[in-house]
């Protein structure tokens, strides 16, 4: 059975991956789809293996310029340092940027296997590409399943329907506003709003070059090029709540196309209040072994309880905007009336 958790961003998907992760025979495999080449990690071609490995190791425009802009991403989790084979100014390959490294301490060395791996697969479907690839990183690291979870990726459940029909999906999701607010503490969709809805760093700079720029070449020398600025900035909030609601509608256009027993609504707050309950509910869905259950109490103890809300702090006028940004997105999760 092919498994994945969907979800918006920053809706809590990367503590489920945790818990998950606690099962002793499952391999969770963190944010492999959301960072490899949009226009081809779809694709209807056949590749080859050689093409395969280029793929999943290609760097990720945004990490290196978050990364080169001295920023913090929580779910960049290379281990950065005196033993490892980049630096923070090296273009990192997507796969270590956090699938690898919640695997291993030895990342780099698994990145080499892995490539190789990919690069010895025959000509076929992408779809056929990846499940080897899952399915031979699951035995190499010692467990019987997998389960694939990436932030953002209810955006294009569909096209993850269309590569694996037959797979489950567990769809994770958090309140609209409050997620919305938490994306705007992150750099990366900072950057990402920014540049989607084409918003300027500063009131008195135009983006009308932006596209000339090098996306990842090195900051001005004062720190000041468009690329940081934006990454300093802080979007009006009510266009993090359009992006939250726009992944929201772009996921539920798929779900005709799935059968009752492949989708599995499951709402973060429910995860933290009673986490044991709705794990239990997830192991069964997705059909782990429940031969040693001890896997829910260590994966339970994850929890740090619901992080404190943004909403209720912000002006009255922000509320409204961001509420009613979110409103779409928060009827279809049956969240808003």
């Amino acid at each position: 059975m092919d498994r994945f958790i969907v979800g918006s961003g920053r809706c809590g998907s990367t503590l489920l991956s945790r818990m998950l992760a606690e099962h002793h025979s499952t391999l969770s495999v963190f944010e492999f789809f959301n960072g490899l080449e949009m226009g081809r990690r779809f694709t209807a071609e056949p590749m080859d293996g050689k093409d395969f490995a280029s793929l999943i190791s290609q760097e990720h425009p945004f990490v290196t310029m978050v990364l080169k802009r001295g920023y913090e991403v929580p779910e960049i989790t290379y281990p950065f340092g005196p033993k490892a084979r980049y630096e923070r100014d090296d273009g990192l390959p997507w796969i270590l940027v956090s699938t690898l490294p919640r695997l291993t301490d030895d990342p780099d060395s698994l990145f080499d296997e892995t490539v190789a791996f990919a690069a010895s697969l025959p000509r076929q479907h992408l779809a056929l590409q990846y499940r080897q690839l899952f399915d031979w990183l699951a035995e190499r690291m010692g467990q019987a399943c997998w389960i694939e979870r990436s932030g953002s990726s209810i955006d294009y459940l569909g096209s993850l329907h269309e590569f694996f029909p037959e797979a489950r999906f567990v769809h994770l999701h958090r309140d609209g506003p409050e997620t919305a607010l938490s994306m705007r503490e992150h750099h990366a969709y900072r950057l990402a709003i920014s540049l989607v809805f084409q918003l300027p760093p500063d009131a008195g700079t135009s983006l009308a070059e932006l596209g000339k720029l090098d996306p990842a070449g090195p900051a001005a020398a004062d720190g000041t090029d468009q690329i940081s600025q934006l990454l300093a900035s802080r979007p009006p909030v009510e266009y993090f709540g359009r992006y939250w609601s726009q992944e929201i509608v772009h996921g539920f256009r798929a779900l005709p196309a799935l059968n009752a027993d492949q989708y599995l609504d499951v709402r973060f707050e429910d995860l933290v209040s009673k986490p044991k309950e709705v794990l239990k509910t997830i192991g069964e869905f997705f059909e782990l072994d429940a031969g040693r259950a001890d896997w829910i109490d260590r994966a339970a103890a994850l929890v740090r309880g619901i992080p404190p809300t943004r909403f209720d702090k912000l002006p009255e006028d922000e509320q409204e905007l961001l509420a009613e940004e979110c409103r779409v997105g928060g009827m279809l999760l049956g969240r808003t009336a």
